[in-house]
């Protein structure tokens, strides 16, 4: 049996459609449907992996360090007790190291290596969708996403999808292997203001971040994320040359989706 944690999130959405009809998946989450099982990271009283032969645990969403890192403790301390025979865990980048949220997917990594279970860890680029919505264009077709002169090498979510279906429904070749899994297509900001037919004027960090808090639409812990995520891409550090042995083509087998077209379609909709 393979189960899913996290289907109700953007990439869980994507995992559980490609999984769809097959008698062999159970999907966890909160709220189970028909022949779901509830799995709350926040009550480890829930999480019930007995049968379960992979696991695959979609990262459990943003939340503060001692939250997230928790909750996944709670998971893999439950699937050694149930006796799993893998775990597949959706991590960062290995370029991500200096992004306010990369702590808890290493330290999520390093709980893996010194646990009972084979397991396997996909460490993914940021989504092409994400820079949608951190790099969209204002009302003139400006966008002022303060990216600098740095790109990042954005990937598909549909792409983490596939990946994560292939290797979650034939896991044993993927044993204590860590596959980093970023776009070969390193976008920056005149690159999305061309394919949208605008202008880029990168605003400062500081602007950026009282637009953010004036706007109150993110919680407090978000705001430095995004700002992390904003210098990390200025800065250089995730165009994609610090990720060694990208895996993304070889795991899909096939070119992958193209990051921009990606970008562009979803700022249209």
């Amino acid at each position: 049996m393979l189960m899913i944690t996290g289907a109700t999130g953007a990439l869980g959405k994507l995992v559980t459609a490609r999984l769809a009809g097959r008698d062999d998946v159970v999907i966890g989450t909160r709220t189970p449907g028909p022949g779901g099982r509830r799995v709350d990271f926040d009550d480890p009283s829930s999480l019930d992996f007995t049968g379960v032969d992979t696991l695959l645990v979609i990262s459990a969403g943003a939340a503060e360090d001692d939250v997230v890192a928790a909750r996944h403790e709670a998971v893999i301390t439950a699937a050694e007790k149930a006796g799993v025979g893998h775990l597949v865990y959706t991590s960062l980048s290995g370029d991500g190291d200096h992004l306010t949220y990369a702590l808890a997917h290493r330290w999520t990594e390093r709980r893996l290596r010194r646990s009972t279970l084979n397991w396997t860890v996909l460490r993914n680029g940021l989504y092409a969708e994400f820079l949608a919505a951190v790099a969209a264009p204002g009302p003139d077709g400006t966008i002022a996403a303060p990216l600098g002169d740095g790109r990042l090498a954005a990937v598909a979510r549909e792409d983490l999808a596939d990946v994560a279906v292939r290797v979650a429904t034939n896991p044993a070749p993927h044993a204590g292997r860590t596959y980093e899994l970023v776009g070969e297509e390193p976008l920056g900001g005149p690159d999305l203001a061309r394919a949208l037919g605008g202008h880029y004027e990168p605003d400062t960090l500081a602007a950026t971040r009282e637009a953010i808090t004036t706007a109150g639409q993110a919680l407090p812990f978000q705001v430095p994320m995004l700002l992390s995520t904003y210098s990390a891409i200025a800065g250089g550090f995730l165009d994609g040359t610090g990720v060694e042995n990208n895996k993304l083509r070889e795991l899909l087998g096939r070119a992958p989706r193209s990051a921009l077209k990606v970008y562009s379609e979803t700022v249209g909709n």
